[in-house]
């Protein structure tokens, strides 16, 4: 399928932006691979003591008059799992960008660490089943396959965690690392399989609600639908009843997240949020 010209634009922008962080003050002393012994060449540098004399560079040393050891980046097999909630909630938004336009910048720009991490990034896109499954793999190539595929695919389905949990358990992956992306609304019954996955991976919620799913506003009766059902109403917005319900709802979720051993990170779409994600990459991912 050919990608349109806007796809493309939102793939090199997010990946320009994402490099500019990785490179720039907000990583510091980043540091995306153990050094050691590995296939990949990294850089030659002064002896110290304690390197293996072995990855001694001779003909350097004999150039510059003083030892120089050659460094190599060890080759790892973790693997990053990005599961990106496209259920037909996610077509929505109060601001200009809509919810699974969000999601997608979120999972492009963990692919993007992953890949300058050196890992494998895989990618799965789910609502009541599982739609598209991208192996874990790495190299540049591969992760503007998994971006294209993100902007391109269109939401559609209801939310249910039951089929993307399920196939995570029988993903054998040692030493993953597995990302949940949704707004984490209109599920429920999973708590038992999202046990298990935690306990298998390492695992990270990214809950990321439009302002009006934390506090609807005030201006009166509206007409609304569910994308995922149909079903129309009409509600009086603003209500004490409308905004209990999201405030339990909002805790009720956060609550179950973190009892089955999943790490929960907020992030809202009127907020600029790449500088944060990649923040706690560097905090989680390469530490």
């Amino acid at each position: 399928m050919k990608l349109s010209k806007e796809v493309l634009q939102k793939v090199r922008n997010i990946e320009i932006h994402t490099r500019r962080l990785l490179s720039g003050t907000l990583i510091g002393d980043f540091s995306s691979a153990k050094k050691g012994s590995g296939l990949e060449f990294d850089q030659i540098r002064d002896y110290q003591e304690g390197d293996d004399v072995r990855f001694i560079d001779w003909k350097g040393t004999a150039r510059q008059d003083k030892i120089l050891v050659r460094e190599y980046i060890e080759e790892r097999n973790r693997a990053i799992i990005v599961a990106v909630d496209v259920s037909a909630s996610t077509y929505f938004s109060s601001s200009d960008e809509l919810k699974n336009d969000i999601f997608a910048q979120i999972a492009s720009v963990l692919a993007l660490v992953g890949n300058y991490g050196k890992d494998q990034v895989g990618l799965i896109l789910f609502s009541d089943a599982v739609h598209k499954v991208i192996p874990p793999k790495s190299g540049r190539q591969h992760t503007h396959m998994i971006m294209e595929e993100l902007f391109m695919y269109k939401p559609s389905g209801i939310t249910s965690f039951e089929g993307v949990l399920q196939r995570l358990i029988q993903m054998n992956r040692k030493d993953a690392m597995v990302f949940v992306i949704s707004d984490f609304i209109g599920s429920h019954g999973y708590e038992k399989l999202l046990r298990m996955v935690c306990k298998k991976y390492d695992t990270i919620a990214i809950r990321c609600l439009d302002r009006t799913e934390i506090q609807f506003p005030s201006v009166g009766l509206i007409p609304v639908i569910d994308p995922e059902t149909g079903a129309q109403g009409i509600i009086r917005s603003g209500s004490k009843q409308i905004n209990e319900l999201l405030r339990q709802q909002f805790h009720e979720t956060e609550y179950l997240l973190k009892k089955c051993g999943a790490s929960l990170i907020e992030l809202q779409p009127q907020k600029p949020f790449m500088g944060e994600l990649v923040r706690f990459c560097r905090q989680r991912m390469f530490s």
